[in-house]
């Protein structure tokens, strides 16, 4: 490969992927196929199947929720849809606890003024979860795992189609298309909160949306699901735990 097609590979490699045709182009009809799958996925989390609620099952709802993004991407990009996961370095474990620390700083404040000034409602698995067997908030945990990846896949592939349609459709710059992006995908990820908190849209908004916001900044930081992901079970555990010391702490 001569030096100038090096040369092109690393700046590709460290742009975001698909918009600009790194590592494969995909025109705008075939962006229909990824998004079909990522509302599918979403339906599927939105539904709440109460067909997978017992034992092993219940991991069925998060595995759907990561494989169906990965396998509309796979099929108009290939075997190029694993673009998105990068090499995990050791800074970018230091990426994953800074954006997790970024998220509970703005979090604290947020969830008091929340608590303050309107209506809140409990996210009530979370609040359910000190009732539970040791079993089974081990699996509640381990459940989260491919939940939450999930929820990064039905995040950043939106955002990557926005990214692409801003810039290649309507000819915006990349930085203005990618703060669109982000704020898109913020509302749309809050909304997709909108039935585990009782219809909030205020709350989930400004709690949900924030954190989304958050978790997006470290994969467009980085280009990196691995990181937003990581990022995103580091907080979710932590809220777990949190949780769980509450409930047995007020049980005593």
């Amino acid at each position: 490969m001569a030096d100038t097609d090096r040369d092109a590979v690393a700046v590709s490699q460290r742009d975001y992927p698909f918009y600009k045709g790194w590592p494969v182009d995909i025109p705008a009809l075939k962006w229909l196929v990824p998004l079909a799958s990522v509302a599918l996925a979403s339906a599927i989390l939105l539904g709440q199947l109460t067909i997978f609620a017992n034992g092993y099952l219940q991991l069925v709802p998060g595995l759907l929720l990561a494989l169906l993004p990965m396998l509309g991407l796979a099929l108009v990009a290939g075997r190029h849809c694993m673009a998105l996961f990068r090499r995990v370095r050791l800074k970018d474990i230091g990426w994953m606890f800074g954006f997790a620390v970024l998220n509970y700083a703005l979090a604290v404040p947020l969830g008091y003024f929340s608590m303050r000034y309107i209506q809140t409602e409990p996210n009530a698995a979370i609040a359910g979860l000190g009732d539970l067997e040791t079993a089974a908030k081990v699996q509640f945990f381990v459940n989260s795992i491919p939940q939450l990846i999930g929820e990064e896949l039905i995040t950043i592939v939106p955002f990557l189609a926005i990214l692409y349609f801003l810039t290649r459709k309507m000819g915006l710059s990349t930085r203005s298309a990618v703060i669109a992006a982000w704020l898109i995908t913020a509302v749309w990820f809050a909304c997709l909160h909108l039935p585990t908190y009782n219809w909030n849209l205020l709350q989930c908004l400004i709690l949900i949306g924030v954190a989304r916001l958050v978790l997006t900044l470290a994969y467009i930081k980085t280009k990196n699901v691995w990181v937003s992901a990581g990022a995103h079970i580091i907080n979710d555990w932590a809220t777990f735990t949190l949780s769980l010391v509450a409930a047995s702490t007020g049980a005593g």
